[in-house]
């Protein structure tokens, strides 16, 4: 059963999620409601395991001390949609 749901979000964010949910072929309610499922999809660390080429990698790189990598997704994931 379908229950409508209402959301306060930016107007410019609506207008570029409903540009990408055209281009992918979805409805924007159906990207959404997909995307909480996906969020609430319960996921184990049990469930995997790294392959030996990950766990080779797994802390060989050290960041700056002042390195801000929300900052840097956020920037990255404006390019993205922009």
């Amino acid at each position: 059963m379908d229950t409508k749901l209402t959301l306060s979000i930016e107007k410019g964010v609506i207008s570029q999620a409903k540009l990408y949910a055209k281009k992918k072929g979805v409805s924007l309610s159906e990207m959404v409601e997909n995307y909480f499922v996906l969020l609430t999809k319960s996921s184990k660390s049990d469930d995997f395991e790294l392959s030996s080429t990950v766990k080779s990698l797994k802390g060989s790189f050290t960041a700056p001390e002042n390195f801000d990598y929300k900052a840097i997704l956020r920037e990255e994931k404006s390019k993205k949609f922009l």
